[in-house]
């Protein structure tokens, strides 16, 4: 039997019971499906993560209040080490750093900012004119903080879009008087729609300088120091510059941490990269379901056509041939399948990026090829048995059956 015949024969096979080759090529392409679509969550979650740090600026080193150590507790340093709290001090002695490009303090809170009758809680954010350039933000409106001393507390605001929506309408913000908190603030600049970055929607944002921040939460502390380094290969040294200014002015306590934006960015990317593995062998289980599927249907086909075989091997088909029938027939039906899935896991991805437009949903690479190939590979492995016992049918007795 040539190959073209070989093709025909499964072709005919499966168009000659619709219902039970439907069910099987349903089967195989569910499972396809969920390969694509999970992958593609997965693979969308390490996207979006990595976007959002990486929207934090370049180059960024942050310094944190407190020590993360890995050590357990320790009482004797419960009782002998009081750990400093990060002021603007620090923030300024870590711009000195010959690594250090830009350096920033940030303090962050709520409070309520009121305007004509209008109210409404905001997060602040009192930082420096630098902080601008360290997150690449953009003004729409107006212009940002001065560049004036830190610990003088102008009372300016720079407001995010959305604020200046619900409080002023069709309304000019800039150069107009709110009430933030206790304190009368004139708003100087109005920043560009950008929308959340790691928590923290710029659009509902309020920022002033550090140290009205301070006087409005009566605080003297810092939430963090954002360090711009160099270039890349500054930011080791500015860590440890960092890290060091910090040390000597805390009467050489190591109270604070300090990590880079690189060093998360890699943590999180193993993190949803093994989750996207993870997800996608949880779905890969499905194409085993599929796959013992396709066999029970093979099974049930050699049952079926026994006189078939029969007439077949006694006009001279070897059992090579009706082995690679068979085997042909459940590649048919695993190839259709996987393909009809593929596009059912495209599809299913593209609503969940219409539905969620900031979520980058988009199937690897790798987890197309493997799922399509996974499929592939389950029926042909699956079929194996089937094909089997149809090549070893006797002709007599298979023709004596039917």
């Amino acid at each position: 039997m040539k190959f073209v015949d070989t093709l025909h024969f499964a072709r005919h096979a499966a168009t000659g019971y619709p219902l039970r080759t439907a069910l099987s090529i349903l089967a195989m392409a569910i499972g396809v499906a969920s390969v694509v679509v999970l992958t593609a969550l997965g693979d969308g979650a390490r996207r979006y993560v990595v976007d959002q740090f990486s929207s934090l600026g370049s180059n960024l080193v942050i310094v944190l209040p407190g020590r993360s150590g890995t050590g357990g507790f320790n009482p004797a340093n419960a009782i002998t080490s009081t750990p400093r709290d990060l002021t603007i001090g620090d923030a300024a002695a870590i711009q000195r750093g010959s690594a250090v490009r830009r350096t920033t303090p940030v303090t962050v809170g709520t409070s309520e900012i009121s305007f004509g009758g209008r109210l409404r809680e905001v997060m602040i954010a009192g930082t420096t004119a630098e902080y601008v350039l360290i997150r690449n933000f953009d003004i729409a409106q107006g212009r940002f903080l001065p560049d004036d001393d830190w610990n003088r507390g102008a009372p300016i605001a720079v407001i995010g879009a959305k604020v200046r929506e619900e409080l002023f309408g069709a309304t000019p913000a800039v150069g107009q008087l709110v009430r933030l908190g206790d304190r009368r603030v004139r708003v100087i600049g109005v920043l560009k729609a950008s929308g959340s970055g790691m928590g923290m929607n710029t659009d509902e944002l309020v920022l002033v300088p550090v140290a009205l921040a301070q006087a409005i939460f009566n605080t003297n502390t810092l939430f963090r120091i954002l360090v711009e380094a160099r270039n890349r290969e500054s930011i080791p040294a500015a860590k440890a510059q960092a890290l060091d200014i910090v040390k000597q002015r805390h009467n050489g306590e190591e109270d604070v941490t300090v990590i880079t934006q690189d060093a998360i960015l890699a943590t999180f990317d193993r993190l949803l990269g093994a989750l996207t593995l993870a997800v996608g062998g949880i779905a890969a289980i499905s194409l085993a379901v599929a796959g013992i599927l396709v066999m029970n249907v093979m099974l049930v086909a050699v049952a079926q056509r026994t006189g078939e075989i029969g007439l077949l091997k006694a006009l001279g088909a070897p059992a090579h041939t009706i082995r690679n029938a068979f085997l042909c027939e459940a590649a048919m039906l695993s190839a259709t399948g996987a393909i009809i899935g593929y596009f059912l896991g495209v599809l299913g991805a593209a609503l969940i990026r219409y539905a969620y437009p900031v979520f980058p949903a988009y199937p690897p690479s790798w987890a197309v090829v493997a799922g399509l190939g996974t499929a592939l590979a389950t029926g042909l492995l699956f079929g194996v048995m089937p094909a089997r016992r149809a090549a070893s049918l006797d002709p007599v007795e298979a023709l004596m059956k039917h």
